[in-house]
């Protein structure tokens, strides 16, 4: 797929373990020509975890994408009238962000972009990094698949013995997921093994 001339919003909610693996997604993106804006939570503004510093992760995002950080819901939301984004990744999506999504709540930057795009009829990604996936968040999952406009990263247990209800997906496929999405398509298996 040419990726010259498309719109990225690329956002991440706050599963900091994440962060690393999906770094070298967002630079496929860039390589491939599209133009990316990077979208973030409060928790990333705001949060230094074992997994890195919020300002390294901040200036990783402004160095691959060459753009400024969307971090508020006032800097979200113009999203929406000016049409922007092609297509929406919330990668890696938390439990969190999944259940105030499927319940229409926007109280976050990474929430106003998604409206936005439910707004314009336009795609929303998914990449799922939930301990809960399989818990009290497999409802909110559930409502998602069936939403118009929402396709997910595929996914699967990550750790089946010791989180039994834990689910991440397969970070490296969201670009072949967004790619499957601008054309009205869940990629395909859903479902996978993860774990080893």
């Amino acid at each position: 797929m040419n990726w010259n001339g498309i719109t990225v919003g690329y956002a991440l909610s706050g599963s900091h373990c994440t962060f690393e693996e999906v770094m070298p997604e967002i630079q496929r993106f860039v390589d491939a020509g599209a133009n990316v804006v990077p979208i973030v939570s409060h928790t990333l503004m705001t949060t230094d975890t074992r997994f890195g510093k919020s300002a390294d992760w901040q200036k990783q995002l402004k160095d691959i994408t060459g753009n400024e950080l969307i971090s508020t819901i006032v800097q979200a939301e113009p999203l929406g009238p000016s049409k922007l984004l092609d297509v929406l990744v919330i990668a890696p999506c938390t439990g969190n962000t999944t259940s105030r999504l499927a319940n229409a709540i926007t109280d976050s930057a990474v929430l106003m972009a998604a409206k936005a795009q439910m707004r314009n009829g336009r795609p929303i990604v998914l990449a799922i990094s939930t301990n809960d996936g399989l818990g009290l968040n497999a409802a909110n999952i559930a409502k998602l698949l069936v939403a118009k406009h929402i396709y997910f990263v595929p996914f699967g247990q990550d750790n089946p013995v010791q989180k039994p209800n834990s689910l991440v997906a397969k970070m490296d496929a969201v670009l072949e997921t967004c790619e499957a999405a601008l054309q009205g398509k869940q990629l395909q298996p859903l479902l996978i093994q993860r774990h080893n």
